[in-house]
C-alpha cells in the first residue's frame, strides 16, 4: 500500500508539476535575444515592447544582441537554451524562412527547434530610385528600362540573403529582367551610396528611407505589398504592374521560446506581448519608425512560417543562392 501511495505521489507531482511551475512564471528575469546589433529596427522594437512587457509581468526583459551569421547565432544559443521561458529570441523572416535555403548547413531547425509565441511586426518595404541616375517615374519604367539592358542597371542590396535582396531577387523573377546586384554590408552604406548616385536602385525598409523620400533625394516607385500604404500616399504597388500580380516581399519578425516550453508558459507571453503591443503609446511609436505591428496565435505563426519558408526557398532554388 505504501509502494503504491509513492507511486500515486510521484505521478500527480508529474502532472501538476508543470502547471504549477506555469503558475509561478516568471519569477526571475526574462532575457529576449535580438540576432541584430543594437541601434536597428528589431533592436528599437525589441527594447520598446520588451519595457513594456517587462511592466506587465512585473520582471524586467533584459534585451542581448547576438548578431552573426545573419541571426543564425542568437537564433541558435536560443534553440539550445533551457525550455523554461526565460530565454526568447525576437527573430525574422531570415531566420525562420530564408536561412534554411540559403545556408548550406544550419545549426537549428527552424520548425522543431522553436515554439511559436506571436508574429510581431513587419516593415513596409520600398522600390527606390535616385531620379538623377536612371529615368524611371514607375516600376514599369525600370522594367523597360532592364529589358533594353539587361545585366547593365545596378541595384544595391543590404547583403546576400538579406530580406531586401530577396525582394530584389523575387522582383527579377517575377519580371523577368537581369539586374546587376552591388551588395554592401548593411542597408546604411548602400543607402548612402544610392543617395549619392553611385547606384540607381534599392529594395528598403521605409523606416530607412522615409527621410531621403520627404527630401527628394530619393523616389519611392513602389511599395512591397498588396496594396498602396497610409504611410506612402500615391505609391502604387509593385503588384499592380502588368505581370506582377501577387508580388509581396515583408521583412517580418516573431517572437519565438525554445521548443518544449510548456504551453501555460508560452501563452503568459503571449498574452503580455500582445498586451504590450496594443499599448497605445507603444503602438503609436512603432508605427512612427516604420514598423506595422502584428499579433497571431502560436499556430497562425507556424502555418506562416511554413508559408513564407517554401516562398522564400523556390526563389533562392531559382537564382542559385548559397551561403556557407
Amino acid at each position: 500500500m505504501i509502494a503504491r501511495r509513492g507511486v500515486l505521489a510521484l505521478a500527480l507531482c508529474a502532472v501538476f508539476a508543470p502547471s504549477a511551475f506555469a503558475q509561478a512564471y516568471p519569477s526571475k528575469p526574462i532575457h529576449l535575444i535580438v540576432p541584430y546589433p543594437a541601434g536597428g529596427g528589431t533592436d528599437f522594437f525589441a527594447r520598446l515592447v520588451g519595457a513594456k512587457m517587462a511592466e506587465l509581468i512585473g520582471q524586467p526583459v533584459i534585451i542581448e544582441n547576438k548578431p552573426g551569421a545573419a541571426t543564425n547565432l542568437g537564433a541558435d544559443f536560443v534553440a539550445k537554451a533551457p525550455s523554461d521561458g526565460y530565454t526568447i529570441l525576437l527573430g525574422d523572416v531570415a531566420t525562420f524562412a530564408a536561412n534554411q535555403s540559403l545556408y548550406k548547413k544550419i545549426p537549428f531547425d527552424a520548425d522543431k527547434d522553436f515554439a511559436p509565441i506571436s508574429l510581431t511586426a513587419r516593415f513596409v518595404t520600398v522600390l527606390l530610385v535616385n531620379p538623377n541616375k536612371l529615368k524611371a517615374s514607375s516600376v514599369g519604367d525600370v522594367i523597360a528600362a532592364a529589358k533594353a539592358e539587361p545585366g547593365k542597371i545596378d541595384i544595391a542590396h543590404a547583403g546576400v540573403g538579406n530580406p531586401f535582396h530577396l525582394a530584389s531577387v523575387l522582383f527579377q523573377q517575377a519580371a523577368g529582367i537581369k539586374l546587376n546586384e552591388i551588395p554592401y554590408r548593411g542597408a546604411a552604406p548602400a543607402i548612402q551610396d544610392l543617395v549619392a548616385g553611385a547606384v540607381p536602385l534599392m529594395f528598403v525598409d521605409y523606416a530607412t528611407a522615409r527621410s531621403h523620400i520627404a527630401a527628394g533625394t530619393l523616389k519611392a516607385l513602389g511599395v512591397a505589398a498588396a496594396s498602396e500604404r497610409a504611410e506612402l500616399p500615391g505609391v502604387p504597388p509593385v503588384a499592380a504592374t502588368p505581370g506582377l500580380a501577387g508580388f509581396e516581399a515583408w521583412p517580418w519578425q516573431g517572437f519565438v521560446a525554445p521548443a518544449k516550453t510548456p504551453v501555460e508558459i508560452i501563452a503568459k507571453l503571449h498574452d503580455a506581448y500582445v498586451a504590450a503591443v496594443n499599448d497605445p503609446v507603444v503602438r503609436q511609436k512603432l508605427i512612427d519608425a516604420g514598423l506595422e505591428p502584428l499579433q497571431s496565435s502560436p499556430q497562425e505563426f507556424a502555418d506562416y512560417r511554413r508559408r513564407e519558408a517554401a516562398k522564400w526557398a523556390e526563389v533562392v532554388r531559382k537564382a542559385n543562392i548559397a551561403l556557407d
